[in-house]
C-alpha cells in the first residue's frame, strides 16, 4: 500500500479539472531549460568577445557559438509550454526564418558573419526574427513568473536592434545594451535551472480545454 502511494503521481487541480504530470511532461521542461541555458552561455561568450577582444581571429568564432545558440533556442522552443499553440507555433516560425535568414547571410559574404551583420543593419530584418522568438520567451517569463530579468530584456532586445538597424543608438550605448542583454539572460537561464519544474509545466486542464475547444471548432 506504501508502494502504490509513493509511486502514485501527485493529482493537481486545474481551472478546468484534475491532472497529473507525466515523466514526458518533466523531460520536456528540462530540455527546455537546458536550451535556454545553453543558448545563455553561447551569447555571453558571444559578447564578450565582442565587447572584450573585437578581433578579427575572434570575431570569426562568433560564427559556431551563434549556430549554438540558434539551435539551443530551437530546442526551447520545441519544448516550451504555452497554453496558445497559435502563439507557439508564431514563436516557432520566427525561429525558422531567423535561422534561415542567417544562414544565407553567412554564406553570402566572405567576411566573418558577426561582420556582415554588423556593418549590414538591413541583415537584423531576416536574423531578427530568431530574437523575436527569443523575445517571446521572455514576455511568456515575465508575464507568467514575474521575473525582473525578463521584463527588463523584453523591450531591451527590440530597443537594441531597432536602435542598431536605424542608427540611432551610438557604439557605447549599444555597448552597454548588449552587456546589459548578457547579464539579464545569465540570470534568467540560472532561475530557470531552479526553479521546480511543475511551474513550467502550467495547468494542463487548460490546454486540454483549449484542445477540446479546437476540436469542436474545427467539426
Amino acid at each position: 500500500m506504501t508502494t502504490q502511494t509513493i509511486l502514485s503521481p501527485e493529482v493537481y487541480q486545474g481551472q478546468f479539472g484534475q491532472f497529473t504530470i507525466t515523466q514526458s511532461d518533466r523531460q520536456s521542461v528540462i530540455m527546455y531549460r537546458t536550451g535556454l541555458m545553453i543558448a545563455a552561455l553561447c551569447f555571453a561568450l558571444g559578447s564578450s568577445l565582442v565587447l572584450i577582444s573585437p578581433q578579427p581571429a575572434v570575431i570569426q568564432a562568433i560564427t559556431p557559438i551563434y549556430t549554438c545558440f540558434s539551435l539551443a533556442l530551437g530546442i526551447s522552443l520545441l519544448t516550451i509550454h504555452i497554453y496558445m499553440k497559435f502563439l507557439h507555433q508564431i514563436l516557432q516560425i520566427f525561429w525558422i526564418i531567423g535561422s534561415i535568414s542567417a544562414l544565407i547571410f553567412a554564406h553570402s559574404d566572405s567576411r566573418a558573419f558577426a561582420i556582415t551583420i554588423y556593418n549590414q543593419p538591413l541583415t537584423i530584418l531576416g536574423i531578427g526574427f530568431t530574437f523575436a522568438a527569443l523575445t517571446g520567451i521572455y514576455f511568456k517569463e515575465g508575464f507568467c513568473f514575474n521575473r525582473l530579468e525578463t521584463k527588463i530584456l523584453t523591450p531591451l532586445v527590440p530597443i537594441l536592434l531597432l536602435g542598431h538597424l536605424t542608427g540611432i543608438l551610438s557604439t557605447q550605448t549599444e555597448q552597454i545594451l548588449l552587456a546589459t542583454w548578457t547579464i539579464c539572460f545569465l540570470i534568467f537561464a540560472v532561475r530557470k535551472i531552479i526553479q521546480p519544474i511543475p511551474p513550467d509545466i502550467g495547468d494542463k486542464s487548460v490546454f486540454d480545454y483549449l484542445k477540446k475547444q479546437h476540436l469542436e471548432t474545427s467539426q
